[in-house]
């Protein structure tokens, strides 16, 4: 990843940083894209496979110097896949540990086990949590996934401005 850059501060200079990174798009793409930068609100873009909308996030990501996270949509994909997860498998480890060691405090257990080391952050926790100016979030082929996780998707977004 590159040091973050700031946001280019035209339409004309979009297109040539675009360019630049090896993306060439047309004005009416390049005004939409700077106003969602400008509005710091999502794009959505709509095409069929093989336009270059993956490849407008790469280059993106390259001219903003920031991090590209995508999340893959598929059939059956769940929220926890999307967003997060904990590890159970370190956290089974963990409190078997704390009982050989024995007299266990549940208590306390059960706060050591809910800690961050064994939180597994998913593609959306990833770009939510990414550190200042944030990441390039691609969601890639949103319409395979269910309709239920079309709407979580959509209404997290909207709710994190």
């Amino acid at each position: 990843m590159n040091t973050a850059a700031p946001t280019p501060p035209s339409v004309d200079t979009l297109i040539q940083a675009l360019q630049h990174a090896g993306y060439f798009a047309d004005r009416r793409l390049a005004i939409a894209l700077f106003l969602a930068l400008r509005l710091q609100r999502p794009l959505l873009l709509e095409g069929a496979p093989g336009v270059g909308k993956t490849a407008l996030a790469q280059a993106l990501s390259q001219v903003l110097g920031r991090s590209l996270i995508r999340l893959q949509c598929y059939d059956g994909l769940e929220q926890r896949e999307a967003l997060y997860e904990w590890n159970y498998a370190a956290q089974l480890l963990h409190m078997r540990a704390a009982e050989g060691r024995g007299g266990a405090d549940m208590g306390q257990l059960e706060r050591e086990v809910y800690q961050e080391r064994y939180l597994i952050r998913r593609p959306l926790l990833q770009a939510l949590q990414a550190p200042a100016p944030g990441a390039v979030l691609l969601i890639d082929e949103v319409d395979r996934a269910d309709e239920p996780f079309e709407v979580f998707c959509s209404s997290t977004w909207a709710s994190t401005k």
